[in-house]
């Protein structure tokens, strides 16, 4: 009866043991589970890094202050940089018309404040309009202005008289209307001068009998 006794004690002790430990696991996996959404939540409740922005600007296209150039086809709006600018007569309400492809080869003359009058600029005509991504853009007696993307030098005004995109594009004159006329012709090539005339050949004497 002792050996049965001590038997069922051992039995009975390494039973409790085992649902001790058994107990001890759930508690610690159970403890583990817990803190996982606690990590999440607080991940997901962080402020996002990421800010949106307004539609920006890029500078190499900001306008600058305008001015008057005197060239081929007299006095013209420039930009900051003396780039010619153009008007689109597609253009209608004071809203441009000129979007995706276009803007490639007619970049939008953006500004982020109030555009500059420079001399001979009429400040009064020069104000904005808002384009369908939200940027401002340069306007002039109602006119969107635009760059064109083959003047790469100061000056230039390959743009004019072009019709892409739909319409023609012209140069822009201090009162705000599209020239249409020709360049000036350079001054004139100095003439050449009347060839000289040769004078006639002396007679021959008759020769003697």
């Amino acid at each position: 009866m002792r050996i049965n006794t001590r038997t069922a004690a051992a039995l009975a002790a390494a039973a409790l043991c085992a649902g001790v430990v058994a107990g001890c696991s759930d508690s610690g996996s159970g403890s583990a589970s817990k803190e996982e959404p606690a990590d999440f939540a607080a991940a997901s409740t962080s402020p996002s890094s990421s800010v949106t922005s307004s539609p920006s600007v890029n500078p190499s296209e900001e306008l600058g202050k305008v001015s008057v150039k005197t060239g081929p086809f007299g006095k013209i709006l420039v930009n900051g940089k003396g780039h010619t600018l153009y008007l689109f007569e597609a253009d209608k309400a004071k809203k441009s018309t000129c979007t995706g492809d276009c803007v490639a080869d007619w970049p939008p003359a953006l500004v982020t404040g109030t555009p500059q009058a420079g001399a001979g600029v009429k400040a009064n005509l020069l104000t904005t309009t808002t384009r369908s991504d939200g940027t401002k853009q340069a306007m002039y007696n109602g006119h969107p202005l635009y760059t064109f993307r083959e003047d790469t030098k100061p000056g230039e005004t390959k743009g004019q008289d072009l019709t892409e995109f739909g319409a023609k594009w012209f140069v822009v004159s201090p009162e705000g209307k599209a020239i249409t006329t020709p360049p000036q012709s350079a001054s004139p090539s100095a003439s050449t001068s009347p060839s000289t005339s040769v004078s006639p050949s002396a007679s021959v004497s008759p020769s003697a009998s």
